[in-house]
């Protein structure tokens, strides 16, 4: 959080390098063994959240969105990775006492527990990813080809890149999110439609960009500079509120 807000470590990159070493470290310490519990989505809420912080994307973005933004696998894979890697390990150490519990394992006595040696059949991860990304119903889930690669932008300052991720997500400061969250009664735009961020990058005379949300997504020096422009105006219209 705090690195997030200031000026040496705010980029994408930065974030990114400390989730990796500081918070996921520690959240998939020893994944492989309790990663089938049914309390996972605790340690899910600390992961999703450091992805928030990473792409500068807010609560209300499609959970989908934020591995594909933060440059991070989902969290499920993450963990089937490391449990692959050792059971991989296991399978090559005839000495070790775990090896028959894994490769001749003992009959399960109770339904509601869930051992490593259930799902023996390694995953390739990206190509998983991949799959989910192109069946996930997500809004805009067109503009990314393959969740694997690093999104345009990665590079930008923190204001344009966080910007860019909430219009590409669509889920950020205008009239309809601002209605829908009740911090204001209208969701009306200065032209005068109902104000949505595909509206403003697309057809609203007043900010719309050529090319429109697709231009905007491949972050070209266009792009860029109308993303600063936008929120330098989005700056004074507050001030002026």
């Amino acid at each position: 959080m705090k690195l997030a807000g200031s000026t040496c470590g705010a980029s994408a990159n930065t974030l990114l390098s400390s989730a990796l070493a500081l918070c996921y470290s520690a959240a998939e310490y020893c994944a492989p063994v309790w990663s089938r519990s049914a309390h996972t989505s605790q340690v899910d809420v600390q992961l999703y959240s450091t992805m928030r912080l990473i792409s500068g994307t807010l609560c209300s973005t499609p959970f989908p969105w934020l591995p594909v933004l933060s440059n991070i696998e989902p969290p499920v894979l993450r963990w089937k990775a490391a449990t692959d890697k050792l059971v991989e390990k296991i399978a090559k150490h005839d000495s070790w006492p775990i090896q028959p519990d894994i490769l001749s394992p003992p009959l399960l006595r109770l339904t509601s527990r869930k051992p490593l040696w259930l799902d023996l059949q390694p995953v390739d991860i990206k190509s998983r990813w991949r799959h989910n990304w192109k069946s996930a119903q997500v809004v805009n889930s067109h503009l990314v080809c393959d969740p694997t690669f690093w999104q345009s932008g990665f590079d930008l300052p923190r204001q344009q890149w966080s910007l860019l991720n909430r219009f590409r997500t669509e889920q950020g400061h205008c009239g309809a999110c601002r209605r829908k969250w009740r911090l204001t009664d209208t969701d009306q735009c200065p032209c005068g439609e109902t104000q949505t961020l595909c509206h403003i990058v697309e057809s609203c005379p007043l900010t719309k960009l050529i090319g429109g949300l697709s231009r905007l997504h491949s972050a070209d020096v266009d792009a860029v500079s109308w993303l600063t422009s936008y929120f330098l105006m989005s700056r004074i219209r507050e001030e002026e509120d």
